[in-house]
């Protein structure tokens, strides 16, 4: 039974009591956060927003991944390019890199020979040209497929540049001794003999430190600046008197401004005083151009309008010097080999470029011109006249033109053609791969490379595939026609034989280097 004189305690009070005592602790505790995210908030509102920026983030994680990258090693720092294009185009490039080098005063990394067009420009003239930053994107890639497939060559693997650099201060390393010690990587370990067998995190670094040096995420202080002038806002100019950043004369018309819908000026900026000394390039580890593809055009350069330096006479002489560069003893050797011992006679050379491009579109033109040419050299020599061939036309198309009366007609002229397959060919190539001319170039910058590791670059990453350069020996040949040359119109190739013509390529190269 209930006693009802008990006393009844009070609800109310019993559980405020109660509650306060739960609720303390999560109350101080909610306080403590609340201060934290004010906290917060002050903070990152002080901080300013670029560095949270995707674009940041990336280029800081690539600048730790590779150390080297605000460092110049060695006291170097270095220029780099973007071929394209044929051959005839990337030699036209490597030359104006050269002089680029030597004006600034940086160490020219020396490109491989890029596959025939892998790499297209554009047209400058019509202001429809890739970025100076896809074409180094498109150039780093298309390189590092040429090193995991074994067929990489460098341009010094076949043009001569000891003695330009020999007698300048233009300083080179190998793009393949840079990249291994700037990228902190074992570039050797890429040079797998069968395809795609590479390590994956290799190849995925090989990657990240070419968009570094591509430039994609912008520029990094002290480590990359990366030039994005191109041909459709600049001529690059040197120390001449006209003023820095006056109107080219070459400028988009009107009705190409409509069309096109741009609105591009193009205008006139010295290379020395944007890129060199008290620039913002200047402190730059690496500097990274797009192409250096220049020609005549309208009165004025597409890109660079450097012909003379009249008040540096270093740069004068320089410029010179790179108007020829010659070919590697072991290809000169190989062309006087063909001449002397195949020929055996005084020879005309006919280059027919008839397949690529514009030229399809000319046969009949340049077989009047060959015809005339011929019946002109028949009026002085005995018959059958000599006439070396060299044709992207294969023989069996011969038939039904011109080249094929030519081989028929027996009695009046005697033709000679190489092959790829051909042993003199083969033989040059493996002396190339064994040579390695390229992985000389960057040994002597002892503290950016040692030589183990140029060694082990030589050993690993010779060429797994032969070098293709038919067209070398080809052109060394025509260069060695004492009965003349003739060369298509219009035809880059041919304006390369004509400068070897014009600087007796063919009788001035050292005799000391034995013919195979």
């Amino acid at each position: 039974m209930f006693n009802l004189n008990k006393p009844i305690p009070t609800p109310k009070l019993w559980g405020k009591k109660k509650s306060q005592q739960r609720r303390s602790p999560f109350f101080f505790l909610s306080l403590f956060l609340l201060s934290l995210i004010f906290l917060f908030f002050l903070t990152f509102t002080s901080i300013p927003k670029s560095l949270f920026s995707s674009s940041s983030s990336k280029t800081t994680a690539l600048s730790l991944q590779f150390p080297h990258c605000e460092i110049r090693i060695s006291g170097e720092n270095f220029l780099w390019y973007a071929p394209h294009s044929g051959i005839s185009n990337q030699l036209s490039e490597f030359k104006n890199a050269v002089l680029m080098a030597g004006i600034l005063n940086r160490t020219l990394i020396i490109p491989p020979i890029l596959s025939h067009h892998a790499i297209a420009l554009g047209s400058c003239p019509k202001f429809r040209v890739q970025s100076p930053k896809e074409i180094r994107v498109s150039v780093w890639d298309h390189v590092i497929e040429l090193i995991t497939s074994g067929r990489y060559v460098s341009m010094a693997d076949i043009i001569d540049i000891s003695s330009v650099l020999s007698s300048s201060h233009v300083r080179a390393i190998d793009f393949r001794v840079f990249v291994s010690s700037w990228c902190g990587l074992d570039l050797d370990l890429a040079c797998a003999k069968e395809p795609n067998t590479q390590p994956t995190y290799l190849v995925d670094s090989l990657k990240q430190c070419g968009l570094l040096l591509s430039g994609v995420d912008g520029n990094i202080d002290r480590c990359l600046f990366s030039v994005d002038d191109d041909c459709r806002t600049t001529v690059w100019t040197y120390g001449n008197d006209e003023a820095d950043g006056a109107l080219d004369s070459f400028q988009p018309n009107e009705q190409l401004k409509k069309k096109k819908k741009i609105s591009y000026v193009r205008r006139r900026r010295d290379v020395y005083k944007t890129l060199g000394p008290g620039s913002k390039a200047d402190s730059a580890t690496v500097l990274a151009f797009g192409t250096l593809f220049t020609a005549p055009y309208k009165g004025s350069e597409l890109y660079i309008d450097i012909q003379k330096a009249p008040r540096d006479s270093n740069i004068q002489s320089l410029i010179k010097k790179i108007k020829f560069l010659p070919f590697v003893p072991e290809i000169i050797s190989a062309g006087k080999q063909f001449a002397v011992q195949t020929v055996k006679a005084p020879f005309l050379c006919a280059q027919l470029r008839l397949l690529d491009g514009q030229f399809k579109n000319h046969w009949e033109a340049t077989f009047s011109d060959l015809k005339q040419k011929l019946d002109s050299v028949s009026q002085t020599v005995s018959r059958p006249i000599h006439v070396f061939v060299m044709t992207d036309l294969p023989r069996g198309n011969w038939t039904g033109n011109y080249l094929g009366d030519l081989a028929k007609d027996s009695t009046n002229f005697k033709l000679y053609f190489m092959n790829e397959e051909d042993s003199l060919v083969m033989e040059t190539a493996k002396k190339l791969a064994l040579a390695g001319h390229g992985l000389r170039f960057g040994s002597s910058l002892g503290g950016i490379e040692s030589t183990d590791t140029v060694a082990k670059l030589q050993k690993h990453c010779a060429p797994h595939i032969l070098p293709d350069i038919l067209l070398f020996i080809e052109e060394t040949i025509c260069s060695c026609g004492s009965l003349g040359f003739f060369g298509t119109a219009g035809s880059t190739i041919a304006d390369n034989i004509e400068i070897m013509r014009k600087f007796s390529s063919c009788s001035n190269q050292r005799e000391d280097h034995k013919m195979m």
